[in-house]
Order: structure tokens, then C-alpha cells, then sequence
């Protein structure tokens, strides 16, 4: 990178900018009351007879559990140290060895993640961020309404097709900078970044399920309904890339228009415009930043060809890390520095829970409770509970390992309600795209690290955002599956 690079940029211009998430200062005997409340629910949970249908582990999981999600939504305690508190916990507890608890905290899509959020770190360390929002914003203004709509729509149908952590992690890296040069940096309260930086994540978690390859649990719901299917009726139902595009890609478009609609009314900035921005142009790409361009398309492709190589998409990230540092274009140090450290354990906290979740059979004791409420009900309301039940989970863990740990209960359920197994199975990667814990899926990690909003403000919007969007989606399936003959 040239000199010109590390020049202290003009007042008014794009910056870049990376701070971890900060809570807003806390009393003493505030924290006090709030882990007092978390520990005394958990001991509340703990007493309770444990069901017939549920493990020892299984029951000490969930008092565990409801600890832990006090202590996150309270922000009562670092957010970091509640997440390294659930593996410490775990196996205090003896719900799981110590391998089981602390793995997790390393897996494969944790991995990812890690990676995932380093690209946007190299995103503002060359510049491409920077360049990127002088494009976006000469397309769309500087008017908050219209830009935040085609951010939305724009986030959600590129997730249909790429990662929506991958999405996400470029585009906050993108706003950053702008709120920044508007004098505001994080924790400081201001509502206009906090409405950007929740409308992405949102937007690109409400457009992963659009195509077959815009996450996991899409084609793992496909493979359960498969063998469900060969199981039950000798005949195993198989729906190809094509077909499940137009099942779904256009629910995918209301999911986006509804994803904007709630977050601007629920969040609706008191800005029209983004006032003070220079948008002058970055002029030819520099040497760094057309060499992480193409190590970044060539990540797309092996993504893409995920199919046929087998590879885990942390290999291609791993593959990206190198063509980023090897030939010196960004120092891992710098990346190291300026890496959100906290968010990424909170993600492998979450995972581990969920894991935990469905070795200890939790997971599968919450379903067998709560999902025969549903018997006897319309079928909107079923697929709405069915829905509100997956998003829920999703919320705790994967959301692939919420549809793998729902449709085997699901599925059968359908049938014994005269209801289609095959829209059951294809409604569950929607409803899981809705989460409404900060833990629930990398976007929301990803954005939190920025630092602009806090636990609370996120569930604020993420619980009716779920709830609206779970009715978007399931009246979108009722009313146009039948005419593609998904009944």
C-alpha cells in the first residue's frame, strides 16, 4: 500500500474504522441484580422435576440455558465471558465431557465464521469498502429511505446465492466507514448506524433459503424429506436446483420488502439524508486492492464448486487467507489487532449450546412438548407454529442443525395431520432464516461487532421482525405453493 494510503483522511471523508462492541457503562449493583436474576431463574429450572422424557443432562442444560440468555440479553457481564461461562458450565455441571463443551468453540463453521469476519477486516484494511460505498452510494443517494430499501432487497436476493455472512460482512464493512465520517462512533447511541447496521444482517439472513445453494440447511431439508419419503411411500421425493428456486426465490423477494418495512418502522432513523459524505472518486484500484479482488472471486468460485470438490466452505476461506497475506497485500498482525475477538466466541458459545442441545435430547424434549399444541389447529396456525417453534431454535443453534433436529419430528407429524410432508419440509430453511438472538446465525455476529448496538436493541427489532416475517413467509406458502402443485 502506497503513502497515500495511510494518510490521515480529510474531516468529512470515509475512514477506515473498527472498534469491539462496548456495553454502556454499568452500576455495581445493577450487575449484581441482573446476575443475581439469571442465577436464581437458572436454580428455579433446576428444581423443577425433570420430565420423563428428558435426560438429567438434558434438564441441567436448560436451566444452564436460561442463565446464560439473562446474562447475554443483560449484557449483565461481558458478553465474552457469558460465552467462555457456557463451556466452563457445561462441564461444571457434568452435562457434557470437556471435549463436547469446548470443540465447538473451534468447528468447522465457527471456523468460518472466523474467517469470514478476517475478509471484512481486509475489505477496509485495502480499501475496497470504501470503494464499494462510493458505488452504492452514487447509485442510490444519500436519501436514508431509499438507500436503506435497496440495501435490503440488495442484501437478501445476494444471499440467495452467496453466504449471507459473506454479504453481511462486506457491507457493514462498507457502512462503517460513513458513520465514522458523520461523527458517529460507536456506543454512542446514535439511531442512524444502529438502523443500517441491524437492517443487513436482517436482509441477508431473510434471503439464504431463496435458492439451493444460499445456505446448508437448504439442501439438508431436501435430503430429510428425501428419506422420509423413500421411508414412508417406497418413493423418495427428489426436487432439483431449478424446482426449488421457483419454490422459493420468490418468497425471498417479500421477505426482503418486509424485512426493510419493519426495520424502518421499528427503527426509523430521525436522518433523511447521509450528511458530510465526500463522494469523491477512489479513482484505479490499487495493486492490494486488485489482487484481494480476485483472491475474493476465486473464493466465490470454489464456493460454487463446492458440489464437486467436497470441501468444507472453510477450506476455500483458508485457501483466500493465504492469496491475502502471502503476497503481503495486508498484514495478518493488523488483522489480528483489529479482529472483533469477543463476538466470534459468543458465535462458538452458541454453537456449542446447540450441540449440546442435541447430544443431551433438550432439544428434542422442547419439540415433543410444545409441537402436539399445534394438533387440531388450521393449517395456518400449524405452519406458523411449526415455524415460530424452527425460528426459535435457530435462535440457539444453527440453523441447519434446527432444521435436523425438527423435520424428523415434523415430517411425521404432518402426516398424522393430513397435511403435506413436502411443504413442511420446504418451509423449514425459511422459518429458520428468522432469528431473534444476536447468537442466532453469523450475519447478527458480524454486524454486533461493529459495536453500534447492543443486545437489547437488537431483540427490540428481531422479535417482531421474526414474528412478522414468519406471517410474510407462511401466507407467501399458502397462497403460492398450491399453484406450483406444493400442497
Amino acid at each position: 500500500m502506497g503513502a497515500q494510503d495511510h494518510a490521515t483522511p480529510p474531516p468529512n471523508r470515509l475512514v477506515d474504522h473498527h472498534e469491539e462492541p462496548q456495553s454502556p457503562p454499568q452500576s455495581g449493583m445493577s450487575i449484581i441484580i441482573k446476575c443475581t436474576i439469571a442465577v436464581a431463574l437458572g436454580i428455579f429450572v433446576y428444581l423443577l422435576p425433570t420430565p420423563e422424557n428428558l435426560s438429567p443432562e438434558g434438564h441441567r442444560l436448560l436451566a444452564l440455558l436460561v442463565t446464560i440468555l439473562v446474562l447475554w440479553t443483560t449484557e449483565a457481564l461481558p458478553i465474552g465471558v457469558t460465552a467462555l461461562c457456557v463451556g466452563g458450565g457445561m462441564i461444571a455441571f457434568d452435562i457434557v465431557g470437556r471435549n463436547d463443551a469446548w470443540t465447538p468453540y473451534a468447528n468447522p463453521a465457527v471456523m468460518f465464521v472466523l474467517m469470514i469476519i478476517m475478509f471484512g477486516v481486509i475489505l477496509n484494511e485495502v480499501g475496497l469498502a470504501r470503494r464499494l460505498m462510493y458505488h452504492l452510494l452514487k447509485f442510490a443517494g444519500t436519501n436514508v429511505k431509499k438507500l436503506s430499501f435497496i440495501l435490503a432487497v440488495g442484501c437478501t436476493l445476494t444471499a440467495t446465492v452467496l453466504h449471507d455472512a459473506t454479504v453481511t460482512v462486506i457491507m457493514v464493512f462498507a457502512f462503517v466507514p460513513v458513520f465514522m465520517a458523520m461523527g458517529m462512533k460507536p456506543g454512542s447511541g446514535h439511531k442512524l448506524p444502529k438502523f443500517f447496521l441491524m437492517l443487513i444482517p436482517m436482509a441477508a439472513s431473510a434471503g439464504g433459503f431463496g435458492t439451493m445453494i444460499g445456505g446448508g440447511r437448504n439442501p439438508l431439508a431436501l435430503e430429510v424429506l428425501y428419506r422420509y419419503t423413500e421411508e414412508t411411500t417406497g418413493v423418495g421425493k427428489v426436487i432439483g436446483f431449478m424446482e426449488y428456486l421457483i419454490i422459493q426465490m420468490p418468497i425471498s423477494i417479500f421477505t426482503a420488502v418486509a424485512t426493510w418495512a419493519v426495520v424502518y418502522f421499528l427503527f426509523r432513523p430521525e436522518e433523511k439524508e447521509l450528511k458530510g459524505i465526500e463522494l469523491d472518486d477512489p479513482g484505479p484500484m490499487s495493486r492490494a486492492e486488485l489482487g484481494v479482488s480476485i483472491v475474493f472471486v476465486l473464493t466465490f468460485v470454489l464456493w460454487f464448486l463446492g458440489d464437486f470438490t467436497g470441501w468444507h466452505v472453510s477450506v476455500a476461506a483458508c485457501i483466500a487467507m493465504v492469496g491475502f497475506c502471502g503476497p503481503g497485500w495486508v498484514s495478518f498482525k493488523t488483522i489480528c489487532d483489529k479482529f472483533p475477538w469477543e463476538s466470534w466466541i459468543v458465535f462458538g458459545a452458541g454453537v456449542s449450546l446447540g450441540m449440546a442441545m442435541l447430544q443431551t435430547g433438550a432439544g428434542q424434549f422442547l419439540a415433543e412438548s410444545l409441537l402436539p399444541m399445534l394438533e387440531g389447529k388450521s393449517s395456518f396456525t400449524i405452519f406458523y407454529g411449526l415455524g415460530l417453534f424452527g425460528s426459535f431454535l435457530s435462535s440457539l443453534m444453527s440453523n441447519s442443525a434446527a432444521v435436523a433436529l425438527t423435520l424428523p419430528i415434523t415430517l411425521p407429524m404432518a402426516d398424522m395431520l393430513n397435511m403435506s410432508p413436502v411443504a413442511v419440509a420446504l418451509l423449514a430453511p425459511v422459518t429458520t432464516s428468522f432469528i431473534m438472538l444476536v447468537i442466532g446465525c453469523p450475519p447478527t455476529i458480524i454486524a454486533y461487532s461493529s459495536g453500534y448496538f447492543t443486545q437489547i436493541d437488537f431483540i427490540k427489532v428481531a422479535v417482531p421482525w421474526c414474528l412478522i416475517l414468519l406471517l410474510v413467509s407462511v401466507a407467501a406458502a399458502l397462497l403460492y405453493w398450491p399453484l406450483i402443485g406444493i400442497h
